[in-house]
């Protein structure tokens, strides 16, 4: 019988698009940590089930270590200039440079 046209032609609109097979699975979290994900889903534009897989995998081919890690020496070079603009909004480019240098 095989797989009628319409269905045919949107499985292979998927693969010409890149889209790779999904398996499913269900997790059980916390109420709070559901409406969390949510929220930050959805300030990214993307839904739950793609925010999830974006956490997975740049946590797990170290994507998100090398961010933090980059943020971290910007944090060590520039902390005391950012933590200033902070505890002064009002403040004006030129009042003050960064205390660390660039590396």
């Amino acid at each position: 019988m095989g797989v009628p046209f319409p269905l045919r032609l949107l499985v292979a609109g998927c693969y010409l698009l890149g889209v790779t097979e999904k398996k499913q699975t269900n997790l059980r979290l916390a109420p709070d940590a559901v409406e969390a994900a949510k929220q930050a889903a959805k300030a990214r534009g993307l839904n739950l089930n793609e925010y999830i897989e974006q956490l997975v995998t740049e946590d797990t081919t170290g994507a998100r270590g090398r961010g933090m890690a980059a943020a971290q020496r910007l944090i060590d070079t520039f902390g005391d200039f950012l933590q200033a603009l902070e505890d002064d909004p009002g403040r004006q480019p030129g009042d003050g440079t960064p205390t660390g240098t660039a590396a």
